[in-house]
């Protein structure tokens, strides 16, 4: 059995394991050589929205069978990382995150995306007198049998006059806010902390918990469903190695289904 080679889902040092490729150069889809199972990067036009936003989407296209990873990969891989050192009048910038897939490779099960990635950017510019400017150095992992180590210099095109038809499809698959509260219980294990999320009246066969700006490793959760309550259990480590505070509120729960999916913002603590 071949193992996933790209790890991990947080900040804490990656451990390259067997079969990851050598490090690529960046990247700008006209000089150098693409990576391993890249077919191209781009970053999209976009337009400006009424709030006079900047629009845009990093879009990655593959080779047949790959695969590239969720801001949360799970067990393994490598989400996009973004430098955005070159980019001028940049403000605020939010990621809008499509539901993504979920994927069984070597053993490992991960939240990613098949053969192609649309993910939507929106940037607030810092002043709205002014034009933004994009450029952006892009981290990412992409896996076939092996997973390589991508990185690609990219400069986003004018916003074009309308919106894009591509990039409106992506934004429709990101995941909705849910409408109710998720109850949480949190507890002290040896070398971290222990959250067990509970979710009345919802199902879902997938269940991604994190804990946004910490640099901390995620277990997958266990999922158990009881009496119309689904449970989902994670265990969290820091880079200490030992007990340290959660904030409830700071969680964010997402349950990933084949056809949709729901962002539970915070959890109310139960228990002690």
């Amino acid at each position: 059995m071949k193992s996933v080679a790209l790890i991990l889902l947080s900040s804490l040092p990656a451990v390259a394991q067997e079969g990851l490729a050598q490090s690529t150069p960046a990247w700008d889809g006209a000089t150098a050589a693409t990576p391993p199972g890249l077919v191209s990067a781009e970053l999209m036009p976009g337009w400006t929205t009424p709030e006079g936003h900047r629009m845009t989407a990093l879009r990655i296209e593959l080779e047949p069978g790959w695969k590239t990873y969720w801001r949360s990969p799970g067990d393994a891989g490598v989400p996009p990382q973004f430098d955005w050192t070159g980019s001028q009048n940049l403000g605020e910038v939010e990621m809008h995150w499509p539901r993504p897939e979920t994927i069984e490779s070597g053993g490992e099960r991960t939240f990613g995306y098949h053969d192609s990635l649309v993910l939507p950017i929106e940037i607030a510019p810092q002043d709205p007198a002014r034009p933004v400017e994009l450029r952006a150095v892009v981290d990412f992992g992409i896996c076939d049998q092996i997973c390589v180590p991508a990185q690609v210099s990219l400069t986003a095109p004018a916003p074009a006059d309308d919106q894009d038809p591509v990039i409106e499809a992506a934004l429709a698959e990101v995941p909705g806010l849910a409408t109710d509260r998720a109850q949480c219980r949190i507890e002290e294990i040896a070398d971290g902390m222990r959250v067990t999320a509970l979710f009345a009246g919802h199902d879902a066969p997938e269940v991604a918990m994190e804990l946004p700006g910490d640099p901390v490793w995620v277990s997958q959760p266990e999922l158990a469903s009881e009496d119309g309550v689904l449970s989902a259990q994670a265990d969290f480590v820091s880079e200490s190695g030992k007990p340290f505070a959660i904030d409830p509120a700071r969680l964010l729960l997402t349950l990933i289904g084949p056809d949709e999916a729901t962002e539970f913002l915070g959890c109310d603590r139960v228990g002690s």
